[in-house]
């Protein structure tokens, strides 16, 4: 009888402290979620879908590196504004660019009823127009490339955002060369599918063979144009992702490592591929 007494205190408790145990695990669970919230933008409010979405966002990650700012690089002012969100993340390790994909320049793509519609009777478009499609996209990038050396290829879908607001896609179109999918593209390299307004070529609208900044990739590391900011010349000590270490106008006077678009045409499309890789930022 005594045996059988003693087992049921025994189990008893077990019970309590197990119903003691998972509560506390469930506070510190709380707590952890409370305390690694992404922190709020300057208006209050923590991020989310860029507006115009619809609700549904693509979300491109690439966190590697451990350093942190306290400060947005400079070369994010040339960002437009009425497109993106772009706010420091993760305690100054990443920056976040939320944005809705829809850039602020004319193109076939826009539609007929749009403003920034442009005809192009030579361009083959693809059956989208951007008013009817869902083009926000959530980057987040390191606030410092991780530049170890390390290269990654790029894949299919964005691998970038432009400074327009608009994804900047490889040289692919489908698992398969661009050139079956050139005379899609607008005057500006761009066009749509899958879902997205993106660039594969030169962007013309906001840099046609000059130094001007095009966009960041997901590598953290920026993008500009044919021409180099600290010659004025096309650099001729690129890497075989077009990147080199030099002065840019968005630098302050610092030699930091970025990208150009390689001043080589591509295949029959006369103009030039925006990137294809490989990351150098990873």
């Amino acid at each position: 009888m005594k045996t059988v007494k003693i087992i049921s205190l025994l189990f008893i408790c077990f019970l309590v402290f197990s119903c003691k145990s998972r509560k506390e695990d469930q506070v510190a669970n709380n707590e952890s979620f409370k305390n690694n919230r992404p922190p709020r933008h300057e208006n209050g409010r923590r991020p989310g879908p860029p507006p115009g979405g619809g609700g549904r966002v693509r979300n491109y990650v690439a966190t590697d590196s451990d350093e942190a700012v306290e400060k947005l690089h400079p070369a994010f002012e040339a960002f437009n504004k009425e497109a993106t969100d772009i706010f420091l993340s993760n305690n100054g390790r990443t920056v976040t660019i939320e944005t809705t994909g829809l850039p602020d320049h004319e193109t076939i793509y826009w539609g007929k009823n749009h403003e920034l519609y442009r005809d192009e009777p030579s361009v083959e478009r693809t059956p989208s127009i951007m008013s009817s499609n869902n083009n926000a996209i959530t980057l987040v990038v390191d606030a410092v490339p991780n530049l170890t050396g390390k290269t990654i290829n790029t894949n299919m879908g964005t691998i970038g955002i432009a400074v327009s607001g608009a994804s900047i896609f490889n040289d692919q179109e489908g698992g398969g060369a661009l050139d079956r999918a050139a005379a899609s593209l607008d005057w500006t390299g761009g066009h749509i599918g899958p879902g997205v307004y993106h660039y594969h070529l030169e962007p013309k609208a906001f840099s046609y063979n000059d130094d001007k900044l095009v966009g960041i990739l997901r590598d953290g590391v920026f993008i500009y144009g044919r021409k180099c900011f600290e010659t004025g010349d096309y650099p001729t000590n690129l890497d075989a992702s077009g990147g080199h270490t030099g002065i840019t106008q968005h630098s302050n006077g610092k030699a930091e490592y970025h990208y150009h678009i390689i001043n080589e045409l591509y295949s029959t499309t006369g103009s030039y591929i925006v990137f294809a890789g490989p990351y150098q930022g990873y």
